[in-house]
């Protein structure tokens, strides 16, 4: 989520400094002394490259973001084979432990049979 928090302030950077950077040079052909054709040529050229760069930090941006759901994919699945790990751990060692207390209580039910059983008594 940090990292999500990052990127979209990163984003938000980079749009102020494209925003100024246009407002910049719009300010400075309109006040520089040439004709209206070479300044809307030159507001034309400017606003291109500024474009270009926009989609350029806009494909960063997607591949930053892409990036940075695969990485969190492949931590998410590691997290769950890690716990399916332990979670058959758990299970085998709780099977194990069931089955010595069963046996010790078999062993116990056996060894206790012989003493409670006393002789039938004998007709006569």
């Amino acid at each position: 989520m940090a990292q999500q928090d990052s990127g979209i302030e990163i984003g938000a950077f980079f749009a102020g400094v494209l925003i100024g950077g246009l407002v910049g040079a719009a300010v400075a052909l309109l006040i520089a002394p040439q004709s209206g054709e070479e300044t809307r040529k030159q507001l034309s050229k400017t606003g291109e490259e500024f474009r270009d760069r926009a989609q350029d930090i806009i494909e960063d941006a997607r591949e930053r973001a892409e990036a940075t759901v695969a990485d969190s994919r492949r931590r998410a699945e590691r997290i769950i084979e890690e716990a399916r790990t332990r979670a058959q751990a758990i299970t085998e060692e709780a099977r194990e432990r069931i089955e010595k207390a069963a046996e010790e209580a078999r062993a116990k039910g056996e060894k206790a049979a012989p003493e409670t059983e006393a002789p039938a008594p004998s007709e006569g």
